[in-house]
């Protein structure tokens, strides 16, 4: 059962056969690379954006750490 917007295999053959009508048979590789691609932009983005507040909450962590202060 496919759970993505409550889709049975019912509905997910005919929105194939649709795309595949629309788009052809031709195109439809070029479309999967390119939505393929656009994800893995996305994902390498977001992973960026995710280690940038990581490195940045260490650092603030790191500047108010107490003992390490009164250490030095």
């Amino acid at each position: 059962m496919l759970l993505f917007f409550d889709l049975g295999g019912g509905e997910l053959v005919l929105i194939i056969l649709v795309v595949l009508l629309f788009f052809g048979s031709k195109r439809i590789p070029e479309l999967a690379r390119g939505l393929g691609k656009g994800m893995r932009e996305f994902k390498n983005a977001a992973n960026a954006v995710q280690k940038e507040i990581q490195d940045s909450a260490k650092d603030l962590k790191d500047s108010t750490d107490l003992t390490k202060h009164i250490k030095e």
